[in-house]
This record gives C-alpha cells, structure tokens and sequence, in this order.
C-alpha cells in the first residue's frame, strides 16, 4: 500500500519527483510495487536483467563486481533513502559493465518497473537529468573504490573502512563494528586470509580488540595515522 509517508521520503530523497506532474506521480506508483528482499536475495544478477529503479525504505543493498574467479569486488553499499539506478541499467545506455546487486540484510524497497522507468525516461527531462546525476555519482563511488584496490596499502584500505565504519555510527554510539571477517574481505576486495592476519596485526599495534561480537576501536589516533 503506498501510504503518505512513502509518498514524502520520496519527495526527500527522489530529486525528480516533485518535478513530476499529478498524472505522471500516479503513473509511477501504479507501477510499483513495496517489496521485501530477505538477506543474501540476488536482486540484479549482472547480466541481462533489469528490475527496475529502487528507492530503498530500509535496510543495505550492496553492489558488488565479479571475476571469472568469483572473488567480489565491492563497489558502494546503498541505504534508508538511497535510490538504486544501475537495476535499471537497461534503460540507461552508457552503463555497460555489469554488477551484482545483493541485499546485506532483509531490506524493504520500493520497486519502479522498469517499463515505466523507461518510458519517463524517454519523455520527462526532469527524470533524465536525474538518472545521468545519480548514475555519475555511482561512478565516482566506483572509481573510489578502484582507487583504493589499485593503489592502497591492505592495511590502509582495512583502516579506510574501519574508520568510514566508525563515522557512520555515530560519536555516541560504541565504536565496535559488527561484520565478519569474510565480510569485510569482500567490501576491501581482499581475501579472508589477509583480512584476518591485518586485524591480528592491528589488534597486537593497540589499534582494536577482537571478539566474537566484533571490531572494537580502542585507538582512534593510530587507525587515524594508518589512513595518513
């Protein structure tokens, strides 16, 4: 059920959608529909599915790249209010490279049909212009995290995820990161194997401590001279 609520987190985080008529808000909401993706779901398989735009209401959707190999290469995760374009890749021409899309934890979204997407596309300047925007900046979050897997140290791109970790909980919250370290091999583009022997150094520098339950930041300004 599209509810007002719904309809106001898009018109704070779709750029677009204020620019859209009456007839052309109702046209996208008639052709979509609120899922819920539980953890691990595969929702763009990188070839030639297209499911359409989504507007994500809660939960992590993670875009990941694969080799023949099958070692994944992160390349951004998407949150509450974030808008996935490259679902839709189909309808925009110049992304050619293709991508897993997959839900980190069970994650409600809002889908928008690709066939919809597509035709107001074609039709709503206001639309374009804000695909070409958001896929930009998907690119700069791609090139970012090529950036890093070509030219940082391991133990650089470890502290450069530990300390985006630690800012996105927040000052007050405890510093400790709850991801396994499979997990975070598969965000830094590394294997388990090295994640491991780097947290093990970082645990004997005083940087963190280890347990089961996670990665406790007890030296801010050593993480901190790690990352320069």
């Amino acid at each position: 059920m599209i509810t007002t609520e719904l309809k106001e987190q898009l018109s704070d985080h779709f750029d677009a959608w204020d620019e859209l008529s009456d007839a052309e808000q109702r046209q996208m909401l008639e052709n979509s529909q609120l899922l819920t993706y539980p953890k691990g779901t595969n929702i763009h398989g990188g070839d030639s599915t297209c499911a359409g735009l989504i507007f994500i209401l809660n939960g992590t959707l993670r875009t990941y790249m694969l080799s023949e190999e099958g070692r994944e290469i992160t390349l951004y995760r998407l949150k509450h209010g974030d808008v996935c374009v490259l679902s839709a890749s189909c309808v925009l021409s110049t992304i050619t490279f293709e991508v897993h899309i997959d839900a980190e934890e069970d994650t409600q979204v809002l889908l928008i049909s690709s066939a919809c997407f597509s035709e107001m596309f074609e039709s709503n300047e206001s639309i374009r212009c804000f695909s070409y925007k958001l896929a930009t900046e998907r690119f700069s979050d791609v090139m970012w995290a090529m950036q890093q897997i070509l030219f940082m140290s391991m133990d650089k791109r470890l502290a450069v995820f530990l300390w985006d970790e630690l800012a996105a909980l927040g000052s007050k919250a405890e510093p400790v990161i709850h991801y396994t370290h499979d997990q975070i091999a598969k965000y830094t583009g590394s294997a388990r194997e090295v994640i491991s022997r780097m947290l093990k150094y970082f645990s004997e520098e005083g940087i963190v401590e280890l347990s089961r339950g996670g990665i406790k930041i007890i030296d801010k300004l050593k993480l901190k001279k790690i990352i320069g």
